[in-house]
């Protein structure tokens, strides 16, 4: 699409983890098809780009992906959080690292096939980033973290399109991945089996899942009323909202309600504990707004495929930090996650986003 209006067009891929690193680990798959930034997704590329007859270029980033993405994701599920490897990895390296290498090399923008949009808007003097015309395909979600300077040089082309439109423009071109399925799992964890990568992960880094910082991770399985009813192995295997592999028996169906890292407890509980009205976010970012002085009306997600949901932002208060907000939903919203993001919406524009830190009854 560059191409045809006439832009001089450099391909770039990222390396970014080696696939084969933890195959010796028992039961760590050596190729798992499906995932994005894989080997297979470098050898397309250079493809297209040969198809193309554009310059291509290979960047290593292993170890920059690795202190930024994969560290912090084992180190969030052992401190009791769910994280989001693919928006630590665009704020870090797809929006940073690669919009460096591309002033490098003299490249006035990046373009990448995410499905969103950006615009300037003149009354606002502001980049805004949009939710695209496929919503089924939406990544905005992952991309709330774009700061003005990364969004005036990056180029979202497939924005207006629909994914059967774009996958007619790539036959129309004789493109090899035009029939290409979409990508599912997180290009480091194979099959989607987080717990499994998290024991491979330390093994091979000669730490022990069952022990950090020389304090067992190991705790008590609680309910929300305080009563022991079982043991775990480590927070790490739990996620709010979690219902099988709990390890308990009882005579309803429990959920995991909250984890305290501070006590190494898992706190279960009934489906309707899980419902929460608020949630305190930290290290937002704002892209519609410089600041947020007085509340905001405006529609959330907690998580990629959650329905945005009415709420208000507001200044966390005065002993918060200027990059914590609040939020209070219009109606209690079910298994606010820690370590996920809260992202920010008013109608089709991405206001802005945060991690979320806790929620509250």
């Amino acid at each position: 699409m560059l191409r045809a209006e006439g832009r001089n067009v450099i391909g770039l891929t990222m390396q970014l983890w080696n696939q084969r690193r933890l195959a010796e680990h028992e039961g760590m798959p050596e190729s798992v098809q499906g995932r994005c930034c894989s080997i297979d997704d470098v050898y397309d590329a250079r493809r297209v780009a040969e198809t193309l007859g554009i310059p291509y270029y290979l960047v290593n980033h292993e170890e920059r992906f690795e202190r930024d993405v994969v560290r912090p994701f084992v180190e969030e599920y052992l401190a009791g959080r769910t994280p989001i490897p693919c928006s630590l990895c665009n704020n870090h390296l797809k929006f940073d690292q690669l919009l460096i290498v591309a002033q490098q090399i003299g490249a006035e923008q990046i373009a990448t096939g995410h499905y969103a949009q950006v615009v300037f808007d003149e009354h606002l003097n502001r980049w805004l980033l949009k939710r695209p015309a496929d919503k089924s395909k939406d990544q905005t979600y992952f991309l709330f973290g774009l700061t003005q300077e990364q969004l005036s040089r990056t180029l979202f082309p497939l924005g207006g399109m629909t994914k059967p439109e774009v996958r007619e423009l790539a036959r129309k071109h004789n493109l090899v991945i035009a029939e290409k399925p979409d990508s599912q799992e997180i290009c480091f964890v194979p099959g989607g089996d987080y717990k499994r990568f998290l024991e491979a992960y330390l093994a091979e880094q000669g730490e022990q899942p069952a022990r950090t910082s020389n304090k067992t991770i190991a705790g008590e399985m609680v309910t929300t009323d305080g009563k022991v009813i079982g043991e775990h192995a480590g927070v790490h295997n739990f996620t709010v909202g979690q219902r099988k592999g709990l390890g308990v028996a009882t005579g309803s169906p429990l959920y995991v309600i909250q984890i305290k890292n501070d006590t190494r407890q898992v706190v279960v509980g009934k489906d309707e504990e899980l419902y929460s009205r608020t949630l305190h976010a930290r290290r937002v970012n704002l892209i519609s707004t410089a600041e947020l002085r007085q509340p905001m009306r405006v529609a959330v997600k907690i998580r990629h495929k959650h329905q945005p949901a009415p709420a208000i932002i507001e200044p966390a208060g005065e002993s918060a930090g200027p990059d914590e907000v609040r939020v209070t939903f219009d109606e209690p919203q079910r298994a606010i996650t820690p370590g996920q993001a809260a992202v920010f919406y008013d109608g089709d524009i991405v206001v802005g986003g945060g991690w979320i830190e806790n929620s509250m009854q």
